[in-house]
């Protein structure tokens, strides 16, 4: 039902009116024109009761993705395709946790996107976001790939993975395509960094981490993710070594275990300090939740703790959360 790309360009292979000249010479400029003409027919603008935001084609019967957030509490949502058409959504699916959701029209034979399957982005990569920004209607911002793997916590949520990029991204272009100067999608536009001292930085979430939500909403309609059970979790640096007393300088730390949880269960207690995750080292906040969101619903993981100077091993079996 998904279809990737043949397989990733590198950036320097792609962008064919890039020549190169000789000294003083006039240098060809970035050209978007195959870029919007490949991609365009498969963006779409999303509106409901009270917002407006993006999509974009991915299955050619009737599948529009676009951000749960664009969707969120919506009464009726409404999908205007790129000739014009408009579509009342039929159903809606969506994962709050990764702000991805996939909306239902009845229509056959669309212009579904080609998706890169990401292999081999590069920070200085060309990237064009394309949606409707301002609410104005479909337009393109070209930019480049400034930062990959980037993690951002809005709204209460940490995002991890993402694609930072300074094409331009303003409310609107939430849920539309970034993509590739093969035209192919390689992130969601979705969260725009909002400071009055800050210009030219905006995320994307990669489609090496919308892909599998995308399928498992097509599939089952809903997201499971693995819980282990604890919370108020801190990596562990020269601060928070100092603040809670601990006799080691890596790891993360937890000041809280759930009631009847697998960590519970496991023997974890407030203020252990998780150093692995079946044998690979985690020394970050970001690095122990990727690891556990890696995880099956159900699988038994081997967990390295330190608790007064030191080292232990426990295992949980996580459930759904």
């Amino acid at each position: 039902m998904l279809f990737l790309a043949s397989g990733c360009q590198p950036a320097e292979t792609v962008p064919a009116t890039i020549t190169t000249t000789p000294a003083g010479a006039n240098v060809a400029p970035l050209n978007f024109i195959d870029v919007v003409e490949k991609a365009k027919p498969s963006v779409v603008v999303v509106e409901t009761d009270f917002s407006a935001g993006s999509g974009w084609i991915i299955d050619a019967d009737g599948i529009i993705v676009t951000n749960h957030h664009v969707i969120e509490d919506a009464g009726n949502i409404y999908v205007t395709l790129d000739d014009g058409r408009i579509f009342t959504a039929e159903s809606v699916r969506s994962d709050s946790l990764t702000d991805i959701a996939i909306i239902y029209i009845d229509a056959q034979e669309l212009p579904a996107a080609d998706v890169s399957d990401c292999c081999d982005l590069k920070v200085g990569q060309p990237v064009a976001a394309i949606g409707n920004a301002l609410g104005r209607g479909i337009s393109l911002k070209g930019g480049w790939i400034s930062r990959l793997d980037v993690t951002v916590t809005a709204g209460g949520l940490t995002n991890y993975g993402l694609i930072e990029t300074d094409a331009a991204i303003n409310e609107g272009n939430s849920g539309g395509p970034l993509v590739n100067m093969n035209g192919e999608v390689i992130g969601i536009t979705s969260i725009k960094l909002i400071d009055v001292s800050v210009e030219g930085v905006g995320y994307a979430i990669s489609m090496d981490t919308a892909l599998p939500v995308i399928q498992e909403l097509i599939e089952v309609g809903y997201v499971t993710y693995p819980l282990l059970g604890i919370s108020g979790i801190h990596t562990v640096d020269f601060f928070i070594a100092s603040s809670f007393g601990l006799d080691i300088d890596h790891g993360v730390l937890f000041t809280a275990v759930g009631s009847d949880t697998p960590a519970e269960q496991a023997g974890l207690e407030p203020e252990d300090v998780i150093i692995a995750v079946d044998g690979i080292e985690v020394n970050t906040l970001e690095e122990l939740v990727k690891t556990v969101r890696s995880k099956e619903v159900g699988q038994e993981i081997k967990i390295t703790y330190w608790r007064n100077g030191s080292e232990h091993t426990t295992y949980a079996t996580l459930i759904e959360m």
